[in-house]
């Protein structure tokens, strides 16, 4: 008979592209409702880029990994394929119907559409 508890939670990291337009924002505010709401733990893109060797390692040390880039340009795929860190999850926020642009009146129905997406309904 096992010791270990089997019902503990997944390690869910998610990884948003952050990127400067509409889509960005809105990759960077869902990854911030799926951490409050505590079905994933927001981590910053820009370290794994940096080459941060710790947080490298909690990435690839999770159970799953969930990238959220805003466009086709794919900048959060992109930099967590260089790093080698597999990627359970991905989500394009254009590929959503949600039109690129630079009007940061982020629409809470859009952010809703993205974590849906994602199977982690915050």
């Amino acid at each position: 008979m096992s010791e270990k508890c089997e019902c503990e939670a997944k390690k869910v990291i998610v990884l948003p592209c952050s990127g400067g337009s509409n889509v960005g924002q809105l990759s960077n505010a869902a990854a911030v409702k799926m951490t409050q709401a505590g079905v994933a733990s927001m981590f910053c893109l820009a370290g794994i880029g940096g080459h941060v060797s710790g947080m490298i390692a909690s990435c690839k040390g999770a159970d799953e990994i969930i990238a959220i880039d805003g466009c086709s340009v794919a900048c959060a795929k992109k930099t967590l394929e260089h790093a080698e860190i597999p990627i359970a999850k991905y989500i394009v926020v254009t590929e959503l119907g949600i039109e690129k642009n630079k009007n940061f009146d982020l629409n809470e129905s859009d952010i809703a559409k993205i974590i849906d997406a994602s199977s982690m309904r915050a």
